[in-house]
């Protein structure tokens, strides 16, 4: 409930922030996660923790003949999203990650942007996401990550003291920017996310660094039976 609540509270700045906390990085990483994503270019597509459906939006540029679903649990995010998905085809739909209404194997392929850090149970959905998704298709996280090095100190500097100054001043709630870099610093080491993947039943893990490592975009296939 209070993860939602965050998210409803700062949705009205929320595509403003992404550009400005990101230097604009997060529509060349959206973009680059999508083309990952596709496997059938007249297929549907699931986009989880959807937001204000930027890469719901991405998966129909680059693929006109789609379909894509946004799933949110923040009631705000799918309000201001609405308009910027009219007349494409796009459905919102409000609705737990951990327990999706859809039926087993109904999209070609699932993604989350930077929601599956918020997952109270990481594990379970990438469960979720896996069993909505057909076989041979494709399952894709883009999430943050901590590169190494001195690059991993400036960076945690900026996430810890910078950024929740900039996204509060702007947002007006400071606290959300403080989860955001919190949240980051607990997520698993890539390998740990990878085995993560793999208990979720998924094949042939990818994990792709981009930018340094600032962010990682995380692909899995799900099986088909016979390779189980």
């Amino acid at each position: 409930m209070a993860i939602r609540e965050m998210f409803d509270s700062i949705a009205h700045r929320y595509d403003l922030l992404n550009r400005l906390l990101s230097a604009g990085r997060d529509v060349s990483w959206r973009r680059f996660a999508v083309r990952r994503l596709l496997s059938n270019r007249s297929g549907l597509y699931l986009d989880v923790a959807t937001g204000t459906a930027d890469v719901a939006l991405e998966i129909i540029q680059q693929a006109p003949s789609c379909q894509v679903v946004g799933l949110d649990f923040a009631e705000r995010m799918l309000e201001l999203a609405k308009p910027k998905i009219a007349g494409q085809p796009i459905e919102l739909i409000r609705g737990d990650a951990l327990a999706m209404p859809f039926p087993d194997s109904t999209f070609h392929g699932s993604i989350v942007a930077y929601g599956v850090r918020n997952f109270p149970d990481r594990l379970q959905g990438l469960k979720e996401m896996a069993r909505v998704v057909k076989p041979g298709g494709r399952v894709v996280v883009l999430e943050f990550s901590t590169p190494s090095g001195l690059l991993g100190d400036a960076y945690r500097l900026y996430f810890q003291h910078f950024l929740p100054r900039i996204g509060g001043l702007i947002s007006g709630n400071r606290e959300a920017y403080s989860y955001l870099h919190q949240s980051v610093e607990a997520f698993p080491p890539p390998q740990i996310f990878c085995d993560m993947m793999i208990q979720a039943g998924l094949a042939r893990i990818r994990c792709l660094p981009l930018t340094f490592g600032i962010t990682i975009c995380y692909v899995g296939e799900k099986p088909w039976p016979t390779e189980i």
